[in-house]
């Protein structure tokens, strides 16, 4: 079973406790903002599901970029790392469209 973005990103950020990731997207036609850290993710637009199985990111939601970013992350003065990534950027090997590993 190949993992959803949602699960490949957390992956991602668990690997790299020392960054954090932002995932503009858009979800039915609602824009979002989602925040993960250290294999956690977070919406910072609507309401976060308390159960840790329902991803945070949908599997239909339209992805517009992904930014990486130094933790701890500080919203007043963050510390881009790279930016502007289209989730088909993220691409390992055996793992589809999506994926946690950047081919930059």
């Amino acid at each position: 079973m190949v993992p959803n973005l949602n699960q490949q990103l957390e992956e991602f950020s668990r690997r790299h406790p020392r960054e954090v990731l932002r995932v503009r997207l858009v979800v039915g036609s609602e824009p979002d903002e989602v925040l993960i850290f250290k294999g956690f993710s977070s919406s910072l637009m609507r309401p976060t599901e308390r159960d840790l199985d329902v991803p945070v990111i949908p599997d239909d939601a339209e992805i517009l970029g992904i930014d990486r970013f130094r933790a701890p992350y500080h919203p007043q003065q963050p510390q881009l790392l790279a930016g502007d990534r289209p989730s088909q950027n993220f691409c390992p090997p055996n793992h589809g469209r999506h994926s946690y590993v950047s081919t930059d």
